[in-house]
């Protein structure tokens, strides 16, 4: 896992939603924070472990015999992942819009809007 700026500033944005009891901006900042990591993730080959232990099929012997190196994003790739967590809590706000539920779709926006300030000042990156 990386340290990017944008992703230091979401966790210290989670950390103030936490604290005000802000759920739904809690709730997107754990989501971008986790779309981030899922990204850097390295695919996984079943037959990519030669060795196994005799005591847990499938299970990797010696210590950090599993481990692999992440990806690195780089800023353009961040901005795309968060860009789409923005796109996703929008399209979420306008379909609780639909079903008349009004709140949760101003929450829906308020947090799309925490976000993409999050990206705006970290990244420079400003969504039309």
């Amino acid at each position: 896992m990386t340290s990017s700026s944008v992703r230091l500033a979401l966790r210290r944005r989670l950390t103030t939603a936490l604290r005000e009891r802000d759920k739904p901006t809690a709730a997107a900042m754990r989501s971008a924070i986790a779309a981030l990591e899922n990204a850097e993730a390295v695919p996984t080959s079943q037959d990519a472990v030669a060795a196994t232990s005799q005591h847990v099929a499938g299970a990797a012997v010696g210590v950090g015999a599993a481990e692999a190196e992440r990806l690195a994003l780089d800023d353009a790739a961040e901005s795309a992942i968060l860009r789409a967590e923005v796109d996703s809590l929008l399209e979420a706000a306008r379909e609780y819009e639909s079903l008349g539920q009004v709140e949760r779709a101003a929450e829906a926006r308020a947090a799309a809007d925490e976000l993409s300030k999050v990206v705006h000042s970290h990244l420079g990156t400003t969504w039309g």
